[in-house]
Order: C-alpha cells, then sequence, then structure tokens
C-alpha cells in the first residue's frame, strides 16, 4: 500500500530573530516586516550584526521606521542620522539615499507595509518579482529573504521549495551560535571565490 509523506508544517512566526546581538533589534526585526527588509537593505559591507541592529538605531534616531514617514523626510536629516556616531552603515550617505528609496517603493505601491509585498502572493515567482523590483535586492538577497519567510515565517507560495536557497543562508540561523557558524562558513565561502577568480579582491562603493 502506498504511503504519502507527511507534509511539513509551516513555522509559528519567530518572536525574534537573533541577528544583532541586541534583543531590542532582533525583536524589531522579526515583527516589523518594514524594519526586516530595511536590515537586508544595509546588509552590505557591513556584518550581519551591524546591518540588522540598524532599523533600530535609525528608529530611534529619526523617531520612526514608518515608510511612508522615511520616504518623505529631508534626505540630509536621514544622512545625518545615518552618519552620527556609532555611524549605521560604513557608506552612510548612499545607505541613506538606498533606505529612503526603499521606503519610497513601499510607500507608493505597498502603502508602506513591507508585509503586502508577500501577503496572498499567488507564488514564489511572483514573490521573486515583487523583491527584485526594490532598491538594493539582487538575486542573491532576493533568494535569501524569500529563503528567511519561507524558513522562519512560513510564508510559503506555491513553488517555494525551488525558490530558497540550497546553501545556509540567515534562514538557517536561530541561536547566535548558528550566527557564528554561518559568519565563518561564508568568510570562508568568499575567500574561496576570490581565490577562483570569481569575486573582485576589493569592491569600491560610493560613500
Amino acid at each position: 500500500m502506498a504511503t504519502t509523506a507527511p507534509k511539513r508544517s509551516a513555522p509559528a512566526a519567530p518572536k525574534l530573530l537573533p541577528w544583532s546581538g541586541d534583543d531590542e533589534a532582533d525583536r524589531l526585526i522579526a515583527t516589523d516586516p518594514n524594519a526586516l527588509l530595511i536590515g537586508f537593505v544595509l546588509d552590505q559591507q557591513i556584518t550581519v550584526q551591524q546591518a540588522f541592529l540598524g532599523p533600530l538605531i535609525i528608529r530611534q534616531r529619526l523617531g520612526t521606521l514608518d515608510p511612508n514617514a522615511l520616504a518623505r523626510m529631508e534626505s540630509e536629516r536621514v544622512a545625518a542620522a545615518f552618519a552620527k556616531p556609532p555611524a549605521v552603515h560604513r557608506y552612510p550617505r548612499s545607505m541613506a539615499e538606498r533606505v529612503q528609496r526603499l521606503c519610497a517603493v513601499l510607500s507608493e505601491k505597498y502603502s508602506g507595509d513591507a508585509s503586502a509585498i508577500w501577503r496572498d502572493v499567488a507564488d514564489a515567482a511572483e514573490l521573486r518579482r515583487r523583491l527584485t523590483e526594490l532598491p538594493g535586492f539582487g538575486a542573491q538577497k532576493v533568494t535569501s529573504v524569500v529563503s528567511v519567510l519561507a524558513k522562519q515565517f512560513g510564508i510559503r507560495p506555491r513553488g517555494w521549495e525551488s525558490a530558497i536557497a540550497s546553501h545556509p543562508t540567515l534562514a538557517d540561523v536561530t541561536t547566535p551560535e548558528e550566527l557564528a557558524a554561518y559568519q565563518t562558513a561564508k568568510r570562508a565561502h568568499k575567500a574561496e571565490l576570490r581565490a577562483q577568480g570569481l569575486l573582485p579582491r576589493r569592491q569600491a562603493r560610493r560613500r
């Protein structure tokens, strides 16, 4: 008699994501979809911890993470908040601009609610398309976000299994120890790619 494989149950949404080393910041990125996407935008050429601490610092300095408000805010005010020591990012001005561009898209297309990107989405291909339209979201980052949504939040539109990463990502990090192991593996992987000439040894970025 044929048997069917048991269905994988979707996990409950986490109360925190242990990525920043700060409990308040970890709760924020787990409970505020806008904070989560801002953290992913910042996750470039800085540590994971600094990137996902960023949304909390931005909220503390500017008083909000509402994309509607941030998109309309004076760019110099946002840039100053990013640059104030300790800086939100190693390239505060360019990343302040990118976060504001992200917020503008979230405001214009999703009424300032990042969760509308994946709420009731038809399938994983549509989810990937929507994420790819966001400033600062290339193919690799989109795959990471889709993986996090599926594994950490149980957001699994049709076709999600083939849309998530086949290698370890932040989606697999649920403890500080797993984060340390992930970062070690990521550094080793990048070093291997650079040795093979598949990554530049140094990438210049606009400050």
